[in-house]
């Protein structure tokens, strides 16, 4: 099982539509709203690392209103 932290800015007043949107997209476990220099933290897990990615390529990346994600791979 592969673990990665997105880590996302969006459109001022979307975090919590955002937020709603990633929660509903299948292999994301968690999303919250959260303070500081990113708008919205968000946990994904799958089988492997290149699964995650497709999936923010293919899923994550057309969320409207996303401005800028960056991810961490869990490594442990």
């Amino acid at each position: 099982m592969s673990r990665v932290y997105l880590l996302a800015n969006v459109i001022p007043g979307k975090e919590r539509t955002i937020r709603d949107t990633l929660r509903g997209i299948g292999g994301i476990r968690d999303a919250d709203v959260v303070t500081g220099q990113y708008d919205v933290v968000a946990t994904i897990e799958a089988k492997d690392t290149n699964e995650i990615f497709n999936k923010i390529l293919k899923r994550v990346r057309k969320v409207r209103g996303l401005t800028r994600t960056e991810t961490f791979v869990a490594v442990e």
